[in-house]
């Protein structure tokens, strides 16, 4: 069950007793099944542009500030290439935007000097249109340098931000997605696994547009239990971006196109995990790998002769993505780390979305999509291939190389297509143990 609202209007699940992702109705024991909504969030979007170029201000930084100084609360984005567009989210009341401290407030100021506040009075959302200006002596400087391609990689940004030395007791920040009751379990099991193998503070930040009413209650006493820290994350389709209207292929988009939207601008970096995997490894250590300037980092797929079986599937080895790829692997997007500094700086969001723009309007086009899209854009975003041992998955993974895994990734295999939940009973041997002990103590927690 879905609800279809206004896209001025965050919307989100707010009680429910059974999986709305997965309705069975024989399996209800009442007459009716009920659901209530809450109305989260009212958007404030907009496009801004540079009143003299006429040109959107990529990577500019905005601040929306409630007035009500005992809420303390405040929203905060980047302005796109796209169409200038940006996104906050409100509630009914006044807010103040203002350029964001640092470059954004240094080099440009309002066209309308005193144009800051924002008043939320309707449901209806509030568009804004905003112009600005470099100050006076600013008119060369840039928020961002402008990046030369070298090598496949970024070198300009590698040399300018580096790879900054990251301290032992940094936090950890780790976003991941799930939709309906099984992929909840699942990702409680890999939240506890992670926790397990690494001495490091972790946060994890978990797409709020999909999760269930009880996990969201249930997550948060898994964290205050286990010593880690979590935090949802939402963000409304926008408008102009073709839309996906089967929920899968909408949660592989979020994983993918928003990435230097959704969190706070504070995340210079960030590690995606699926919900289902099982992580051996310390996580730290993918945290610290030097990744050459590269936005983001990705597992290749296994090599063919891993697993001959499935070797007639592996459709990037022939045809059009043979060719595409050039020589470069195709990679898995189970895992990958993101340097969002580097990917905001590069302009990488803009160009991810742009070419998804066009390709989505082709239905046989990206039929993975948060997997094809960015290796079809590697000679333009480059990928930086982290080591084979980060990610294991048997239906293209030899057995051997299951003992060095880092992680382990519960992949559908074309052969079998054997439920999920049984794949991890019979591959991770240890993922029954995890299982028991997040049942008991979700038992305990009266969840």
């Amino acid at each position: 069950m879905n609800l279809d609202s206004s896209d001025s209007l965050m919307i989100m699940a707010k009680t429910a007793k059974y999986d709305l992702d997965n309705i069975m109705l024989k399996n209800v024991a009442e007459n009716n099944l009920y659901a209530l909504y809450e109305l989260r969030h009212v958007i404030v979007e907009g496009n801004c542009y540079e009143q003299a170029s006429g040109a959107a201000p990529n990577g500019l930084q905005l601040v929306l500030k409630s007035t009500f100084d005992e809420l303390e609360e405040k929203h905060d984005t980047v302005v796109m290439q796209n169409l200038g567009y940006f996104q906050l989210k409100s509630n009914p009341g006044i807010w103040n935007l203002d350029l964001a401290e640092g470059k954004s407030s240094e080099i440009y100021e309002f066209v309308d000097k005193s144009f800051h506040t924002v008043v939320i009075d309707s449901f209806n959302g509030k568009l804004v249109k905003l112009n600005v200006n470099k100050k006076e002596g600013k008119g060369g400087e840039k928020l961002y340098e402008d990046v030369k391609k070298s090598g496949g990689l970024w070198d300009s940004i590698s040399h300018m931000w580096g790879n900054k030395k990251k301290s032992d007791n940094e936090t950890i920040h780790i976003f991941s997605v799930a939709s309906g009751h099984l992929y909840e379990r699942f990702m409680s099991i890999m939240m506890m696994s992670v926790v397990k193998h690494t001495k490091s503070k972790v946060k994890f930040w978990i797409i709020e547009n999909f999760v269930s009413p009880e996990f969201k209650l249930f997550v948060p006493q898994l964290a205050k239990s286990h010593n880690f820290e979590v935090q949802f994350v939402a963000y409304n389709w926008p408008r102009w971006l073709n839309a996906q209207k089967e929920k899968q292929r909408k949660i592989w988009a979020y994983k993918i196109l928003f990435l230097d939207v959704l969190f706070p601008l504070d995340i210079n970096r960030i590690i995606f995990v699926d919900a289902d995997q099982t992580v051996r490894g310390d996580i730290k250590e993918l945290w610290d790998l030097d990744i050459g300037g590269a936005p983001y980092a990705y597992v290749p797929f296994c090599p063919a002769d891993s697993r001959p079986e499935t070797k007639g599937f592996r459709f990037w080895d022939s045809g059009f993505w043979h060719d595409h790829l050039g020589g470069k692997p195709y990679h898995i997007s189970a895992l990958y780390r993101v340097d969002l500094d580097t990917f905001r700086r590069s302009r990488s969001g803009d160009i991810l979305r742009s070419t998804y723009n066009n390709l989505s309007r082709d239905k046989n086009s990206l039929a993975n999509l948060d997997q094809d899209l960015p290796n079809y854009l590697q000679h333009m975003v480059p990928i930086f291939s982290l080591p084979q041992e980060w990610l294991w998955c048997e239906t293209w993974c030899s057995d051997e190389l299951k003992k060095t895994a880092k992680t382990i990734d519960l992949c559908n295999n074309p052969l079998t297509k054997a439920p999920k939940l049984d794949n991890a009973l019979r591959i991770v041997s240890e993922w029954k143990d995890y299982d028991q002990y997040v049942a008991d103590f979700r038992e305990k927690s009266k969840i």
